[in-house]
């Protein structure tokens, strides 16, 4: 019985993490082909800086990475994943310094998505990198236990899809902004957590705590965007840009 439910969680994760490692690439390049992938079929404007082309190549190659280690993981080449996953500890911290540096440079230029005030916008950028950064971390604290180092591996990858999805050209998305590209981010996650849990038959403590760090902390930084206490604090990070 026991063999049988361990085949069975196997076949599961398989499924769901395979979903995952498509899903993730083709909604991240459907999101930037405008303005990053295809940009030159596009016409769409240069990009600001080398900082920006950087920490999209460190992007990609984190959504590339995750693929990978879902195909070691079910080739059984384990020795290769953790050799691997030391590689993507390196990226994960190359990830959190670009990406954090880009968003203050894109601010400090009053850059910011239509209808949206660079200062308080910030926050947003800044927040995405800061759960990506705690996700990473407590991954690689867990990488012992494979259960949890997995889902949490999972959460960081759906997690990074709420810029992608800012980027793709529909109308509600235009229209309700961070609510709705973190909406349909939230709704990708839970659809995750809902077949893990359907098919396993609980919900992992991963997922207990994993999903509502990334989808209290949404609304928490939209309320907290538009504060004094931002708008001072953003001044003050954004002065080395000045």
């Amino acid at each position: 019985m026991a063999t049988e439910i361990r085949a069975h969680r196997r076949t599961t994760d398989r499924i769901l993490f395979t979903l995952v490692a498509i899903g993730v690439p083709l909604i991240v390049l459907t999101g930037y082909a405008r303005t990053y992938y295809f940009k030159t079929f596009f016409s769409t404007p240069a990009l600001p800086s080398p900082l920006v082309h950087a920490h999209g190549l460190l992007m990609s190659g984190w959504i590339i990475l995750f693929g990978a280690q879902t195909w070691l993981i079910e080739t059984r080449r384990v020795k290769t994943h953790i050799q691997l996953g030391i590689l993507g500890a390196f990226l994960a911290v190359a990830i959190v310094t670009t990406g954090t540096l880009a968003g203050m440079a894109a601010t400090a230029r009053g850059s910011a998505p239509p209808g949206q005030p660079p200062i308080p916008f910030l926050i947003i950028p800044l927040g995405d990198i800061l759960v990506f950064a705690v996700l990473v971390a407590l991954a690689i604290y867990f990488r012992k236990r494979v259960e949890i180092h997995k889902r949490l591996m999972l959460l960081t990858a759906v997690n990074l899809l709420a810029a992608a999805i800012a980027r793709i050209p529909l109308g509600v998305i235009e229209t309700y902004g961070p609510l709705a590209f973190f909406g349909f981010t939230d709704l990708i996650m839970l659809g995750c957590i809902a077949f893990d849990t359907i098919r396993n038959r609980r919900l992992h403590p991963a997922f207990m705590w994993g999903a509502p760090l990334i989808i209290i902390f949404q609304p928490l930084r939209l309320m907290f965007a538009g504060t004094a206490a931002w708008a001072s604090f953003a001044e003050l990070i954004l002065t080395p840009f000045k």
